[in-house]
């Protein structure tokens, strides 16, 4: 054995081999044999150096165990150090062969292997992460039967190892690893001790992604389970006998058996802390196999959940913000377990007192999901306090963050999935949540969200729209946003709410003006925030523009007009200087022109509030904003259609002066709409009484609009000749005279021919 030719080594070793495997009698060899293989196989002294003989050797170890057996126990030192030493061998195949060694060593003695069994586990925990996956599969098998048959306390010295090959990449480690554990929590001696140490092991395999390792775990955890319902019969026969299942269960979920329920309940106060720890790991693969487990062990645990609601709830709040969505969904899964076996009494009074202090989006999520797993009955007495509880300021208004309002969003979609009916006890606590969510600046998906939330929510109390949803609350609505109006900014959440509830009731605003008119009169005081109120008087020209299916639905409007333009409209026209003044001046202009165009003024209530306005509209044609400018001729054009008989002579001059400057107006629309308003002008100065002490303002009129005859643009040119063909019958002589005065300084003289001629036909008519 100790030739230096490996060839004679080699020849010595096949003839050992074939002379132990054939003898009668190969105990006999063992005083001699032992030695020798110790010495070859121990470095430094005598080591062998070739792979393929050291492999041989071992194989050698190997047969001599199968065919001595027990006999071999005397030996059983010099076994453990070859194989310290094997086990550790840079040939993968001398490390397997190694491992098979020890599982038949550990077989072959099993009343004196224990002595030395814990000289075993070091190497072997040394080989566990090798490279070749069959390495470490023989390197599993070993240690299973090494602690098996060996000293049971070497449990804690290997379990961190072997949970890490649960994450091996390779199905057959994870395999043998579920074997391994299967075997000792069925056959190990001390396993009562380690059932909390083992079971979270063999629990993580039921998520493995290949179906056969899921398969045999739950195969070992069935017999697990009924094993140790026959060693505990005596302590479980109440359970056994009179056991009821539960009447609302999980779907799509098979109930464990009792032993393996009892198994876990029994074990979950020893197993929880390390497991809510590995929840919050840095390792995101850790986190999503205790997310995994957590979900395994609540559905065992049953009602036992309760006494440990507080690390729970804790732990999966920190969970629903995991930025893995594989964690999020597993604990979201588990928070719905906490609904189903834990009574509302319990875990909503825990979560919700959380609210008190800052409540975090993920917070939000476990009550959701609570709700979600609870059943209708059992949630039923508990409804009104959710509801109080969602619609408070400080939960429902904490955070304009999109996450945040989408998980109340959930609550109020789980509220409603589950209690139906029993909704309309807090319908509306509900409806103020998804009005304030509504109100957050957000994306569109979640705005159809919340509308398809507010249909549910009318579903369930048989109403027939969202519109009858609105009905039903609208006024304690307008109570609720107008409570601190007078203290409103442009950062107040009620703002926003109240332009949903007007926007969104669509006509139900109609019926509720007494309180909306009041809040916009506290709100739109000149004296009040300026980017509040051009969001207010935002709101309220879109409501002007559909007036008949909004806010004025119900034909009550009218009797809110003077309130609106005298107390709301009129002060916002003053001029005060910078940007969002003009805007709020613009959307002022907007919401008048927006009442008169859908007839809601009335020329008889033009005539009550046209010495309010016309100075503040007359002023507003000299705004920045061209639309303001526009409209504001086109306001003063239906003012002077309705009143502008009535005028003296110093509102037929001061408005004639303003309209004429938009003549020279860098906006054509604006050009065109100041021409059309010159001759509803001198239509008005007709009929009026003053018409004789006007004539130095015609003349002028004259002069300027000769000038503008002779506009580039020939549409302005076209509207001005209109407007001296309607002013041409005051002063017909006077006009006359102007032409003949410049008409050869024109470029386009055609027109005033035919103005000359328009005059000379109007004079053989008349």
């Amino acid at each position: 054995a100790g030739d230096a030719a490996e060839r004679c080594r080699e020849l010595a070793l096949q003839l050992l081999s074939h002379g132990l495997s054939q003898g009668e009698r190969p105990c006999e060899a063992l005083p001699v044999l032992l030695p020798a293989l110790t010495q070859r196989l121990c470095p430094p002294p005598g080591a062998e150096p070739s792979e393929e003989l050291r492999l041989g050797l071992v194989q050698l170890l190997s047969l001599l165990l199968q065919r001595c057996g027990a006999s071999m126990a005397p030996y059983l030192g010099d076994i453990a150090r070859v194989l310290q030493a094997t086990l550790l061998d840079h040939y993968a195949e001398v490390r397997r062969e190694s491992c098979r060694c020890a599982v038949a060593c550990a077989r072959a003695m099993p009343e004196h292997f224990h002595m030395q069994s814990e000289s075993l586990i070091k190497p072997l925990m040394q080989t566990i992460s090798h490279q070749h996956y069959r390495v470490r599969v023989d390197v599993i098998q070993a240690t299973g039967a090494v602690i098996q048959f060996g000293n049971g306390k070497s449990v804690d010295d290997v379990l961190s190892h072997l949970a890490q090959r649960l994450f091996d990449e390779i199905p057959k480690v994870r395999h043998a690893v579920t074997t391994v554990i299967g075997e000792w929590l069925l056959h190990l001696r001390d396993r009562y001790s380690y059932f909390h140490k083992l079971i979270p092991l063999l629990l993580g395999s039921f998520n493995d992604e290949i179906p056969e390792n899921t398969k045999l775990a739950w195969a070992y955890w069935e017999k697990i389970g009924l094993q140790w319902e026959k060693e505990n019969e005596e302590d479980l026969k109440d359970k056994m006998d009179f056991s009821v299942s539960p009447a609302h269960y999980p779907k799509g979920e098979t109930r464990p058996g009792l032993g393996c329920r009892e198994l876990v309940s029994r074990n979950l106060s020893k197993i929880l802390p390390g497991l809510c720890h590995d929840m919050t790991d840095w390792v995101e693969s850790t986190r999503i196999k205790a997310s995994q487990l957590l979900y395994t062990l609540l559905l065992h645990a049953e009602d036992h959940i309760t006494q440990h609601m507080e690390l729970l709830l804790r732990t999966l709040s920190q969970a629903c913000s995991d930025e893995e969505s594989e964690v999020v969904k597993n604990s979201v899964k588990a928070a719905e377990l906490i609904g189903t076996f834990v009574s509302p009494k319990v875990s909503l009074k825990l979560i919700t007192s959380a609210f008190g202090q800052t409540p975090k989006a993920s917070c939000v999520m476990v009550l959701a999901a609570v709700i979600r797993g609870s059943p209708k009955e059992i949630l039923q007495p508990h409804v009104t306090q959710l509801g109080s509880t969602l619609a408070q300021a400080g939960v429902c208004q904490r955070s304009e963050e999109v996450f945040y309002m989408e998980q109340l969003l959930y609550c109020v979609q789980a509220l409603i999935e589950v209690c139906q009916e029993d909704c309309k006890e807090i319908s509306l606590q509900l409806m103020k949540v998804l009005v304030t969510i509504m109100a957050i600046p957000s994306s569109q998906d979640l705005k159809e969200k919340v509308e398809k939330t507010m249909s549910s929510l009318a579903e369930v109390q048989q109403l027939e729209s969202v519109h009858c949803l609105y009905q039903q609350h609208i006024v304690q609505l307008m109570e609720w946003v107008s409570v601190s109006c007078e203290g409103w900014t442009c950062y107040s959440p009620e703002v926003l709410q109240l332009e949903v509830i007007a926007t969104h009731s669509g006509p139900v605003i109609g019926e509720a003006l007494d309180d909306f008119i009041l809040i916009l009169k506290t709100s739109l005081q000149p004296n009040r925030d300026p980017q509040m109120r051009l969001k207010l008087f935002t709101v309220l020209s879109q409501l002007f523009q559909k007036a008949n299916e909004t806010i004025n639905s119900q034909g009550l409007f009218p009797s809110y007009l003077e309130t609106v333009i005298k107390d709301i409209l009129a002060p916002n026209l003053q001029w005060h200087a910078g940007r969002t003044a003009a805007a709020i001046r613009a959307t002022a202009v907007l919401c008048l022109w927006a009442l008169i165009h859908c007839e809601m003024l009335s020329p008889k209530e033009i005539l009550k509030v046209k010495d309010e306005l016309m100075p503040q509209i007359i002023s507003s044609m000299d705004e920045d904003s061209k639309i303001t400018r526009l409209m504001a001729c086109r306001i003063v054009d239906v003012f002077l259609k309705v009143c502008g008989r009535q005028f003296d002579a110093e509102k037929f001059k001061n408005t004639y002066t303003e309209v004429l400057k938009r003549l020279d107006d860098a906006s054509c629309d604006v050009r065109l709409a100041a021409a059309h308003t010159l001759a509803n002008w001198f239509k008005c100065l007709k009929d009026s009484d003053v018409k004789s002490s006007m004539e130095g303002h015609v003349e002028f009129l004259y002069q300027e609009l000769l000038i503008h005859l002779d506009d580039p643009d020939e549409n302005l040119q076209k509207a001005v000749l209109e407007v001296l063909k309607e002013g041409s019958v005051l002063c017909p002589d006077l006009l006359v005279r102007e032409i003949e005065g410049v008409v050869h300084k024109h470029q386009t003289p055609v027109y005033c021919n035919q103005l000359l001629h328009h005059i000379q036909s109007a004079k053989q008519s008349a």
